[in-house]
């Protein structure tokens, strides 16, 4: 924790760094991503590699319920759409009106009739129905919310996959990546918490999870099995 709060102290106010090393804020993912919600996609672009390999880790089949998780403009939704066939569902889930919007846009352009966005916190979603597989791309914030992360897993079947790809310290030898890891992060989450290990929280509902650092340990691909 001293050390997180040390680089913080580098370039964020003593108020800054409080707010930022506590847990998530919803109504503050709101507000941020009401600015970056235009040009999200065009940022997106240079994970989309890590976004298709944590879609290939859930090894969907045709017929599969999949949730995509804080699910943004729907970036992840034809990567999904294709593995589960129009026998199967997808139920996408986000926070932001502006970010939803666009998926809706998105799932209406292309006529999917089995995709289902729910406009809410992961704390109060309602899926309706529970999945076989869940997608966790770039959710930080969800991932350091046990309110969150209670209520996605009580719609999970027993054995349910679960994928993840996302932001991480890199090793503490690595100093100046973490700065930067920091820097790059800010626009886009409400808390630093948890960025030595983002998947600590869910481990404590899985079976099973195997964990891969990538692009020099700043990022992460996990897969697991829920219990």
């Amino acid at each position: 924790m001293w050390r997180n709060a040390g680089i913080l102290a580098v370039f964020a106010s003593p108020e800054e760094k409080e707010k930022e090393m506590a847990g998530p804020d919803a109504r503050l993912a709101v507000e941020k991503y009401r600015e970056h919600a235009e040009g999200y996609d065009a940022s997106a672009a240079r994970t989309m590699a890590l976004r298709r390999r944590a879609v290939e880790l859930l090894r969907l089949q045709p017929g599969d319920v999949v949730l995509d998780v804080a699910c943004g403009t729907g970036l992840s939704l034809p990567l999904l759409r294709e593995a589960v066939g129009p026998a199967g569902r997808i139920i996408g889930v986000e926070v932001s009106p502006e970010m939803i919007a666009q998926a809706r846009e998105r799932v209406a352009l292309s006529g999917w009739n089995n995709v289902r966005l729910i406009e809410a916190s992961m704390e109060d979603a309602d899926l309706g129905e529970r999945f076989d597989a869940a997608l966790f791309n770039y959710t930080h914030d969800v991932l350091q919310s046990p309110g969150a992360l209670a209520n996605i897993c009580r719609f999970a079947r027993p054995g349910a996959r679960v994928s993840l790809a996302g932001i991480k310290h890199p090793p503490a030898w690595l100093y100046p990546l973490r700065l930067w890891r920091l820097l790059k992060a800010r626009p886009y989450v409400t808390t630093f918490r948890g960025l030595d290990e983002p998947w600590r929280g869910l481990r404590a509902y899985l079976a099973s999870l195997e964990v891969t650092p990538v692009l020099l340990g700043t990022n992460y691909l996990a897969y697991g099995r829920l219990a």
